[in-house]
Order: C-alpha cells, then structure tokens, then sequence
C-alpha cells in the first residue's frame, strides 16, 4: 500500500501545484516552459507507475470495506459513457466543452465515482478516492484562478460529433478489450 500513496502523493501532488502554489508554478514555466514541462511530466510518469505498481500490488492482498450489489455495474457503465467524450473535450472545443466548463475534471469525478460504486477494497477506495477528492478541489480552486490556453483543433461546429464518436470508440475499445488486457479485470464479465 506504501508504494500506491507515494505514488498517489507524486502525481495528485504533480497536479495540485497550480492549485496551491500557483505563483510558483508560473515563475518555473516563465524561467523555462520546456524544462518545467519536462519535470512536470516526468514526475507525474513517476507517480502513475507507482500507482500502477502499488495498486496491482495491493490487489495481491485485498483488504475488503464493502461488497457492491451487483446491479450497480450498470450504474458505473452508465456513468463512464461520457468519460472519453469529456476527457477529450479540451481538444476539440466546442458546445460540450462550452457546457462543461472543464470536462476533464468531470471525466475524472465520473471515472472515480463509478469505479468506487463497483469495488470495495481499501486499494480501490484509496485510488479512486483520491482521484475524486482532487477533482473536487481542483475545480473549486479553478474559480479562482486564470485559466491557460489548451492546445487543440480549432473551434469547429464538427467537433461535438467528432468527439461523441471518438469517445465512444474508445469507450467500446475499453469495455471490449483493453481494460482487460491493461489491468486483467473484464468490466462485464460475469
């Protein structure tokens, strides 16, 4: 378990210094865009593979809080439906990411919610749990601070279908394929 909180700790930590050290995130940017970008990124790589390894780790040995009904997996497949199509909104801009405001944050309280729904070890609710409590204190502090340009298509009345179907694609890729093969759970299999 001390290798997913270290891990957990790197990349929301990663994440969360626009959220409390605004100032100081921009003065590394403004010193260099690349190389803050470059440690930034690397510090965050560092911290998803330690999620990774801390989590398959802790699955090895779970440690059970609750037992879902099982009726709360259509609960979950229904909230992940959108997740793709928000999560890649920044990059198409159009009347979903005008609604959403920042989609990204709502993929990932959507992605953690539904996975909390439907797994109910201490390593699933430290995961999620984390994922969830940072997006709700990343979108409150977003209120307060200045929003940066996201590189991405250029605003375009094709985007919204374009990314309802993109979404959706990789959505099916996951349900079908690759969250099995990724983390050896088959989200419908019974």
């Amino acid at each position: 378990m001390s290798v997913l909180l270290i891990g957990l700790a790197l990349f929301i930590g990663t994440h969360s210094i626009s959220i409390f050290a605004e100032g100081f995130r921009d003065r590394m940017a403004a010193k260099s865009e690349i190389g803050w970008k470059a440690v930034y990124s690397l510090l965050s790589l560092a911290g998803i593979v330690l999620v990774v390894r801390g989590y398959a780790d802790a699955r090895l040995d779970p440690t059970l809080l609750y037992v879902p009904p099982v009726w709360l997996r259509h609960v979950a497949a229904l909230l992940l439906l959108p997740v793709f199509v928000l999560f890649y909104a920044p990059y198409f801009p159009g009347r979903i990411k005008t609604a959403t405001k920042h989609p990204q944050l709502v993929a990932v309280k959507l992605w953690a919610l539904s996975h909390l729904l439907v797994n109910g070890t201490l390593a699933d609710v430290v995961l999620f749990g984390a994922f969830l409590a940072w997006a709700v204190v990343d979108r409150i502090s977003l209120k307060r601070r200045t929003p940066r340009e996201v590189m991405g298509a250029p605003r375009g009345p094709l985007n919204d279908a374009l990314l309802v179907v993109f979404g959706l694609v990789t959505y099916g890729v996951f349900v079908v394929w690759a969250h099995a093969a990724l983390f050896g759970v088959a989200p419908f299999a019974m």
